[in-house]
C-alpha cells in the first residue's frame, strides 16, 4: 500500500507545482502596469505613428524629436491608485504637431496584464479614422488609434 502512496505523491507533487507557478503568474501585470510605464511606452509610440501619419498626408521631414512627445497618465482619478490593468487609464499626451503647433490631447487607454495596450485620440487632433494620402487613396490613419507594449520589468 506505501507503494501505492508514493506512486500518486509524485504526481500530486507536480500537480500542486504547476499549481504555484500559475498562482505566481497569474496575477503578473497587474503591479507591473505603472504610470511611468505606460507613460515611457505611449510617448515614443505616438510619435512614430505621428510621423508616419505625416508622411501620408504629404509632410515629410518631420522626426520624432521634432514631435517631442510626452505623456502624463492616470487610472481612474485621484482615489485610485496609477496600477494595474484596466480600461480607465487617461493619457495627456502633449507634442509638436506637423504644423509646428504645440499640442496636448486626451488619449483613453486600455491597459492590458500582459503589458500591451490600446490607445484613442482625439480626432480633433489626430484626424479621422481614415485619411486621404497624397494619391487620393484614403487609409488607415496611424494615430487614431495604435496598440503597443511596454517592458513590464524596467
Amino acid at each position: 500500500m506505501t507503494r501505492i502512496r508514493s506512486r500518486l505523491a509524485a504526481p500530486a507533487a507536480a500537480v500542486l507545482a504547476v499549481a504555484a507557478v500559475f498562482a505566481a503568474t497569474a496575477g503578473r501585470g497587474g503591479e507591473d502596469i505603472t504610470k511611468a510605464r505606460l507613460e515611457h511606452a505611449i510617448a515614443p509610440t505616438f510619435a512614430n505613428l505621428y510621423v508616419q501619419r505625416s508622411a501620408i498626408l504629404g509632410r515629410p521631414g518631420l522626426t520624432t524629436a521634432a514631435i517631442d512627445a510626452h505623456a502624463i497618465c492616470d487610472r481612474g482619478g485621484p482615489k485610485v491608485a496609477d496600477v494595474g490593468p484596466g480600461a480607465n487609464w487617461i493619457c495627456m499626451i502633449t507634442f509638436t504637431d506637423d504644423q509646428g503647433q504645440r499640442q496636448e490631447g486626451k488619449f483613453e487607454v486600455q491597459a492590458n496584464a500582459d503589458a500591451t495596450y490600446v490607445a484613442g485620440g482625439p480626432s480633433k487632433l489626430v484626424g479621422l479614422a481614415t485619411i486621404t494620402d497624397t494619391h487620393g487613396n484614403d487609409v488607415t490613419n496611424p494615430a487614431f488609434e495604435f496598440d503597443g507594449a511596454f517592458d513590464p520589468d524596467s
